[in-house]
């Protein structure tokens, strides 16, 4: 087991091992596996043991796990490519069973992302249907989902890309013939991220490493951040227990970072429980002190980013070189539109949502035109019962709105009709108002915060997560005076979005803009980390210690992608939220205020290990 800490050169330790092994010991190349995670990093590996070797193929097996485990899957059942379900037919599946169990569902794309990576878990760890909780929606009308997925794509013949998983690890355990043929073909195993490993992957590679246990694994615990994809960085922090005999090298030095930065991230992974210690060694020199900055606001903040990205510009630095690196994708909406206004080009390397193309700003455009005068039946139809009025669609017999029809069809009953006075008069009161005094009058007056809360509920989703959107809507028409003027500014974002799009594609040298789960494994000589604040980072899903110290370990990975400058932004106003400053930064500071806040914590938490 090799533990490579940020920057020691990991990639280069596997491909040197393999040209040791072919070059001193004479071992066919053709019984040596390389595996990694993605198909870019196995073809850079592959193309690094060719230049060492200086030869134009190799038959030293480089691959992803999918890949390796597929060729397994042909040989035994004839698969072939057209037998591997493409990720749009997968997602028209689950629309489709969705759509026949008659839910309401608003997030449509959230929604099928969420239910996917779901199945994906069960196959993944092997978790029995009947005893599954599902975190989208009742179990229910999960395993309807699940049962109907799994149907359609058995009797088209399809695998999916966990099925690849789940058949080998079957094949494998149930035909010893097959597995001592692969196992003499493949003697010599490399394994490079091993801290990204899920279990069935592992128990598959332990089948095929034995009996001769010929694995060399690499990988750093602490930079293990994919645990929502099922990675367990507790495999590697017990492979010594499942091979006694293993030995164990550490590469702790970093050739990448000054020493201000090794060790300002040093500071803050020690503080998680669950890790191999290790005292990392900056190889990079001496540099300048890392900085903690704090700003009243996100304007400031991002204006003060900008003067620093010009000020290095000015010095002959690429704007490639430097990177801003935020916790989730919504993040640099801000920042965004001030480099466009500034003119800085720019490349974000994660797909930034359009906050206006939001199912909620969909409904409060409906509640907007409605209240400008349209008498349009697709205006008032999503938000027909958004707070709950009782009604049905049928109440809308034509293309144009007829309140006295839909009093009349509710003649019977009394308590809608109330309601469909009170909407025509609310839609007469926001006509009277601005954007920014009608979001107010549309959340508490109109009830559509309580409709966000009954969703939330009924989604299995934080209510803070649709407020945050809803906060985020109201702070961007807090200037406009009108709703013409706001949806000027709507339509004048989504084109800028547009264009920053295309301008994407042609920029060469930009500033790199990425999530922390991004960043990962890229290196940059500036580096920015927007929001440091409670809430952001860690995220305020994280609540139990197996997910703090994951939130620890992407922080971690943030501030080592930085080589020569390392930045740290903190604002205390945000979308008219008061912030707290991340707990990461009194870490990074080492003083006391941050065990206090730990010990506190596990006393409101508990555990959770």
């Amino acid at each position: 087991m090799v533990l490579a800490g940020p920057g020691s050169g990991k990639t280069t330790v596997v491909t040197r091992r393999v040209q040791y092994m072919v070059q001193e010991y004479g071992i066919p190349a053709s019984s040596i596996l390389v595996i990694t995670f993605t198909k870019a990093a196995a073809a850079e590996m592959k193309e690094r043991f060719l230049r060492l070797m200086k030869e134009e193929h190799t038959t030293v097996s480089f691959g992803t796990f999918h890949a390796v485990f597929f060729s397994i899957l042909k040989l035994a059942y004839g698969f072939t490519a057209g037998n591997i379900l493409k990720e749009e037919v997968r997602y028209q599946y689950l629309k489709e069973a969705v759509e026949r169990l008659r839910l309401e569902i608003d997030d449509e794309s959230e929604f099928l992302s969420g239910i996917s990576a779901e199945i994906s878990l069960i196959k993944n760890e092997r978790i029995s249907l009947a005893h599954y909780f599902s975190k989208n929606c009742s179990e229910e009308n999960f395993r309807k989902i699940y049962e109907e997925y799994e149907e359609r794509k058995n009797r088209a013949r399809l695998i999916d890309f966990d099925d690849m998983l789940v058949y080998t690890w079957e094949l494998l355990s149930k035909r010893p013939d097959i597995l001592s043929a692969w196992q003499k073909k493949f003697r010599y195993i490399l394994v490079d991220e091993f801290q990204d490993i899920n279990q069935i992957q592992y128990d598959i590679l332990k089948l095929l490493a034995a009996p001769e246990d010929n694995l060399f694994i690499v990988g750093d615990d602490d930079q293990s951040i994919y645990r929502f994809r099922g990675a367990k960085p507790e495999i590697m922090l017990n492979f010594q227990k499942d091979y006694p005999a293993a030995g164990q090298v550490i590469l702790n030095d970093n050739f990448r970072s000054t020493r201000q930065i090794v060790e300002a991230a040093g500071m803050v992974i020690r503080h998680n429980h669950m890790r191999f210690p290790k005292e990392i060694e900056a190889r990079g020199g001496e540099g300048s002190p890392v900085r903690v900055l704090k700003f009243a606001d996100q304007q400031q903040e991002c204006i003060y980013i900008l003067k620093e990205l010009q000020r290095y510009r000015e010095q002959g630095i690429p704007w490639s070189q430097t990177a801003v690196i935020y916790r989730t994708n919504t993040q640099p909406r801000v920042l965004i539109q001030k480099l466009m206004e500034f003119n800085i080009p720019f490349r974000v390397r994660d797909q930034m949502p359009n906050l206006f193309e939001h199912w909620i700003a969909k409904n409060i455009f409906c509640y907007i035109r409605l209240a400008m005068g349209s008498g349009l039946r697709k205006d008032l139809l999503p938000v027909l019962n958004r707070p709950k009025r009782y009604m049905n669609r049928e109440c809308l017999d034509d293309e144009v709105i007829c309140w006295e029809h839909m009093l009349t069809y509710y003649q019977d009953k009394g308590y809608v009709c109330d309601r469909i006075e009170k909407l025509q008069y609310d839609l007469k009161m926001l006509g009277r108002m601005g954007p920014f005094a009608a979001f107010s009058y549309i959340r508490n007056v109109i009830g559509y915060d309580d409709y966000l809360r009954e969703y939330a509920q009924f989604r299995r989703i934080k209510e803070e997560e649709l407020f945050d959107v809803m906060g985020e809507l109201e702070e961007s028409a807090r200037s406009c005076k009108t709703y013409e003027e706001w949806f000027d500014y709507v339509e004048q974002y989504k084109e800028e979005m547009e264009r920053m799009r295309r301008q994407q594609q042609e920029t060469k040298d930009g500033v790199q803009l990425t999530t922390m789960h991004s960043s990962k494994g890229l290196e940059y000589d500036h580096v920015f980390l927007l929001d440091a604040a409670e809430g952001i980072t860690p995220y305020k899903k994280a609540v139990l210690d197996a997910d703090l110290e994951e939130e620890r370990r992407m922080f971690y990975v943030a501030l080592t992608r930085a080589k020569k400058e390392l930045t740290i932004c903190f604002a205390k106003k945000q979308f008219s939220h008061e912030m707290e400053p991340s707990r990461f930064l009194e870490e990074l500071a080492g003083n006391e205020k941050a065990q206090r806040w730990e010990q506190n914590r596990r006393k409101t938490h508990g555990r959770g290990i």
